[in-house]
C-alpha cells in the first residue's frame, strides 16, 4: 500500500534553525504522533508539507502526488487543524461554513449538518463567541464535513480542558475506523498519545531522533533506577540518558532485556510514558 503521506530528505535553513534531512511515511488507517519541544521542527515540517513555506532541498508526496505540483487536488483532500482560530470571527459558525464550503469540490452539507449536532455546535453563534473547545470542534467538522482522506493537526489539545481533551480524542479513534484515512497529529502533550497513537516521530533540533511503532517503544524502551556504583563507562553506553543525584540514577534503555542482562537484580526497570522517551532523549545526561 502507498504512504498517504511520505517525506524524503526534506530541508530547510532559516538564519538560527535549520529543519535537516526530515524522513517519515504515514499510511492509511493509522494516526501518527509528530512529537518534540517548543521550536524542535513541528509547525515548520507541517507548513512545509502544506506548502505554505519553501523548502530548500527534498520530496513530499501526499497520495502518492507531489505537494507542489499537485497542490490544489492534494488539498482538497486534507483536512487541517490548528491550535488557534484562522476564521472571520464576526461571521456566525452558519455563515462561515458558507466562504469554507464552495472551496472544496467533495463538500458533504449533510455530514457537516451531523456533526454540527453531534459536536453541539450552535450555527447562530458567531465564531467570537466559541470557546477554545468550540473552535476546535467547528475546524474538525469541516475538516471532516470535505470527506479528507489526512487530517494534519498542530497542536489540536494545547489549552483545552481535559474533559473536550477526551472528547477530541475519541473523535479521532472513531474518524480513523475509516481505513482509509489517516491522521498526522503533532503535539507536545504526549499523553494524548499514549491513548490514540500507532506511530511516534519524534523530532529535535531539527532532526528526527526516531520514528516507529508506538508499541514497540513503550514495549522495549525501559527506565532503570539504581545505585550510581552500578555505573561504568561500559554500562552509561547503554543508556539514551541518565539523572543522577547522590542517593543513585534513573537512566533510559532502548532495550530492557539487554538492561536485564547487565545489570540483573540490582536495579529495578520500569515501562516508560512517551514524556519519558522525549524527556531523555532531549535532555540527555544531567546531575540532579
Amino acid at each position: 500500500m502507498a504512504p498517504v503521506l511520505e517525506i524524503k530528505g526534506l530541508s530547510k535553513r532559516f538564519k538560527d534553525f535549520s529543519l535537516k534531512d526530515i524522513n517519515l511515511s504515514l499510511c492509511s488507517g493509522y494516526i501518527m504522533g509528530f512529537i518534540g519541544p517548543n521550536g524542535a521542527g513541528k509547525s515548520t515540517t507541517i507548513k512545509l508539507i502544506m506548502n505554505l513555506i519553501k523548502k530548500d532541498e527534498g520530496e513530499i508526496k501526499i497520495f502518492g502526488m507531489d505537494n507542489i505540483k499537485n497542490e490544489q487536488e492534494v488539498k482538497n483532500r486534507i483536512g487541517f487543524v490548528l491550535d488557534e482560530n484562522y476564521f472571520y470571527e464576526e461571521l456566525t459558525v452558519e455563515e462561515m461554513r458558507w466562504v469554507l464550503a464552495p472551496a472544496y469540490k467533495d463538500w458533504n452539507e449533510n455530514t457537516f449538518q451531523k456533526y454540527l449536532k453531534e459536536f453541539q455546535l450552535p450555527p447562530k453563534k458567531k465564531i467570537k463567541e466559541l470557546s477554545k473547545g468550540m473552535k476546535m470542534k467547528f475546524s474538525l467538522a469541516i475538516a471532516l464535513s470535505h470527506n479528507a482522506d489526512l487530517l494534519i493537526m498542530d497542536e489540536p489539545t494545547s489549552g483545552l480542558d481535559p474533559l473536550v481533551r477526551s472528547e477530541l480524542l475519541d473523535i479521532l479513534s472513531e474518524v480513523i475506523q475509516d481505513e482509509n484515512k489517516a491522521v498526522f497529529f503533532s503535539t507536545h502533550i504526549t499523553s494524548d498519545l499514549d491513548k490514540i497513537a500507532d506511530f511516534i516521530t519524534m523530532i529535535n533540533q531539527g532532526e528526527i531522533i526516531l520514528s516507529m511503532p508506538k508499541d514497540d517503544i513503550l514495549n522495549n524502551y525501559g527506565i532503570v533506577k539504581g545505585g550510581r556504583e552500578l555505573l561504568n563507562s561500559d554500562s552509561r553506553n547503554s543508556f539514551i540518558g541518565i539523572k543522577e543525584n547522590k542517593f543513585g540514577f534513573e537512566g533510559l534503555t532502548k532495550d530492557r532485556k539487554q538492561a536485564k542482562k547487565i545489570f540483573g537484580d540490582k536495579v529495578v526497570i520500569e515501562k516508560p510514558t512517551l514524556e519519558d522517551v522525549m524527556l531523555y532523549y532531549v535532555r540527555g545526561n544531567h546531575n540532579v
